[in-house]
């Protein structure tokens, strides 16, 4: 059997759940807070993995705790910033701005891990700037949206690379279940202030449950057994795909047309993310481990 083959196979299909994602929760924060929906999702699918294995998140370490909870409280604090911004720009833009976290995983690793950063990956920020002022820029300024996006962007790229220092094979499963835990205690403290209120509807209902199994717990397991066995390059790689897909559902199933500036501004970007996993000179390979989206 080809297990690499039917691994990026499988993590191709998680990219398409989680760019599914965003014109969905787009259309659902018509009708939920921010911090409801987001507690509500990581809550079912928080419950899913415990279900699955309960002795998980005991069987961890000490120190592997501490690091659950710090990864768990950056990944929500991620969401809660990503799906603030998705409420003021279109659900393809939020797409390919939260796909820069590609790009700045080697930059922040190059700084907190103090490697070199090479010329490819100058190369790579440049393309990936033009491509964002592409996609995003109004009166040469950034948009709400866009900047919200892009420090989630941020935000995701710490998570990564704290996620490659940390995860073994034997505390993965854990660490995540602990992760989901923790970004659901971080959303349901952002629901605090206004309330919580529930899904009006049983397609609203339809919707948080998907993203919550499909999109979260049932992809992460498959991110789990893919990565296992590929390197983490040619992960990352099938993983770029999730802007396009979320391009893709926002045209085929939201209410999105297809623009020149869409298909200019994204090629720039995936051609920047592309570029900063395959520069033949990169010296950092980061996990790309993107928990429920």
């Amino acid at each position: 059997m080809n297990h690499p083959r039917i691994a990026v196979i499988a993590l191709l299909a998680v990219a398409a759940a989680w760019g599914s994602t965003f014109f969905l929760t787009k259309d659902l924060l018509d009708r939920m807070d921010v911090a409801d929906y987001l507690a509500l999702r990581f809550l079912i699918a928080a419950v899913a993995l415990i279900a699955v294995h309960p002795p998980a998140i005991a069987r961890l370490s000490r120190l592997d705790r501490g690091r659950g909870v710090a990864l768990g409280i950056t990944y929500g604090i991620a969401q809660l910033v990503q799906t603030e911004g998705l409420r003021h720009t279109s659900a393809s833009v939020s797409g390919f701005v939260t796909g820069m976290y590609v790009v700045f995983t080697p930059l922040l690793a190059a700084v907190i891990l103090r490697h070199k950063i090479g010329r490819w990956a100058w190369i790579a920020v440049v393309l990936a700037t033009i491509g964002l002022g592409v996609l995003s820029l109004r009166d040469f300024s950034l948009g709400t949206g866009e900047l919200l996006t892009l420090a989630s962007a941020g935000l995701y790229a710490l998570h990564i690379i704290g996620l490659g220092a940390w995860s073994t094979p034997s505390n993965a499963f854990g660490l995540s279940a602990l992760q989901m835990v923790v970004i659901t205690v971080v959303c349901a403290i952002g629901a605090i202030p206004g309330g919580f209120t529930l899904p009006s509807g049983g397609g609203d209902w339809v919707r948080v449950v998907y993203m919550a199994l499909i999109a979260g717990a049932l992809a992460l397991i498959v991110q789990t057994w893919a990565q296992a066995h590929l390197t983490p390059t040619r992960a990352a790689i099938a993983m770029t795909m999730e802007p396009v897909f979320a391009s893709a559902f926002a045209v085929l199933f939201g209410s999105e047309s297809v623009t020149a500036r869409m298909l200019v501004g994204g090629a720039l970007v995936m051609s920047a993310m592309y570029l900063v996993e395959l520069a033949p000179r990169r010296k950092i390979e980061a996990e790309v481990q993107h928990l429920g989206q």
